[in-house]
């Protein structure tokens, strides 16, 4: 069977160069699950592999859209699914590699059914966004759904309105309409996890910030605040700089909450990744050579 091999892990652990590893050892494709990646004037603050590193492999899904461009997670499983289909015709392993747990989701496991949310009910929820603040609702969410609570991205006005939108509308909380039976796919999927202390984590996430900076986030962000009420400029790294543009606060505030929110990303993550027992966990130290060896052995045991 053909087999898609996916890196997942915290932001900042080391999946890219672990992916390229593994796409030069099958000479073969890497496809990229991470949601902000798509927009081309997002670099910087996406990490966006370099020049070098996408020259190793053939990438896709990286930089391929505006932000302007409104692009949801179900678009994304329909085009990943049909590139697989066709890149499995002379490949037997794919690499997908990101850190939008969502995203991969969707491509190994498929989305779960949800109930339609009416326009009056989504109009409500904006009036009090607007009018109560997001703090308000993100506090009804952790009384009514204190489990998607936890993993939830808490500044993300988008996901919050959704979850909360479910259940106005249906009585039951988001997580209770996520299922475990997943789609069938034409493909094997083995899941390769990296995983660091907390501490050592948090510090490759403060240096990553700090190389961001230098690289200059600070003005790809600037470039881009007259889009920062769209989706796909809700995300750590932008939206802490935008109120600093507004004098809202000094640089040095916010770039410590861009290091904080990160940190705290980073955390949700890997409370999504843990729920699932079929990743093959790795300590980001160990040799990229040490890894591709124990999944081809896997692959032999299979």
């Amino acid at each position: 069977m053909k087999k898609l091999i996916t890196i997942i892990g915290p932001t900042a652990i080391g999946k890219t160069s672990l992916s390229i590893a593994f796409a030069k050892a099958y000479n073969t494709h890497i496809i990229s699950c991470d949601s902000r990646q798509f927009y081309k004037e997002m670099s910087i603050g996406t990490a966006v592999p370099t020049t070098f590193e996408l020259s190793q492999a053939p990438h896709h899904f990286i930089q391929n859209m505006s932000v302007e461009q409104s692009y949801s997670v179900g678009d994304f499983e329909k085009d990943a699914i049909s590139l697989l289909d066709e890149l499995f015709k002379n490949h037997d392993v794919i690499i997908m590699v990101g850190g939008s747990a969502l995203y991969e989701k969707a491509v190994t496991h498929g989305l779960d059914d949800f109930p339609e949310v009416s326009e009056s009910v989504n109009s409500e929820l904006e009036l009090q966004l607007e009018s109560l603040g997001l703090p308000f609702l993100v506090a009804e969410l952790q009384q009514v759904d204190p489990e998607y609570f936890k993993e939830v991205d808490q500044s993300n006005p988008r996901r919050i309105l959704r979850a909360l939108g479910i259940y106005r509308s249906s009585g039951r909380p988001f997580s209770s309409f996520r299922s475990s039976q997943s789609k069938s796919r034409k493909f094997e999927v083995v899941k390769v996890g990296l995983e660091a202390s907390r501490e050592e984590l948090y510090d490759r996430i403060n240096k990553r910030v700090d190389d961001m900076l230098e690289r200059g986030l600070v003005q790809e962000a600037e470039k881009l605040k007259d889009f920062k009420e769209l989706p796909s400029l809700k995300t750590v790294g932008y939206q802490e700089l935008f109120p600093y543009f507004d004098g809202a606060y000094d640089l040095e505030e916010a770039i410590r909450l861009t290091k904080r929110n990160s940190r705290r990303f980073a955390k949700r993550q890997m409370t999504w990744y843990r729920k699932d027992s079929s990743v093959h966990w790795f300590s980001y130290k160990t040799s990229h050579t040490k890894i591709v060896q124990q999944v081809q052995e896997l692959f032999m045991e299979s």
